[in-house]
């Protein structure tokens, strides 16, 4: 898949996990890379901002395997970011769908 594909996704797929569930980095690494290949050094200075920006806290949580870990969860104002990120997507995803589907056949006829 193309990186700036993934590039421009990736902060909607991590708010889209963790307003699901909250999660610890390694684990939201591996919920996303079930389907989107993503290495983890992009990961985690996303994590980062969208805590620093508020739309994300954290919390230590005991671990049954190690020291405990810091789990992510969306804030309210995360919330309200990730709605409107969703919107904006829809509307995007829209358009290029359209764009596809005209251009697809021009060569055709």
């Amino acid at each position: 898949m193309n990186v700036q594909f993934k590039k421009g996704v990736l902060e909607l797929c991590v708010l889209v996990l963790i307003d699901t569930k909250d999660q610890y980095g390694y684990e939201l690494a591996q919920n996303i890379s079930k389907k989107i290949e993503v290495a983890e050094g992009t990961l985690y200075p996303l994590l980062r901002r969208l805590t620093k920006e508020g739309y994300l806290s954290t919390y230590l949580g005991e671990s049954t395997e190690g020291p405990p870990r810091k789990y992510y969860s969306i804030t309210a104002e995360g919330e309200q970011y990730m709605n409107a990120l969703i919107n904006e997507w829809k509307q995007f995803s829209k358009a290029v769908d359209q764009f596809i589907k005209e251009g697809a056949g021009h060569g055709e006829e």
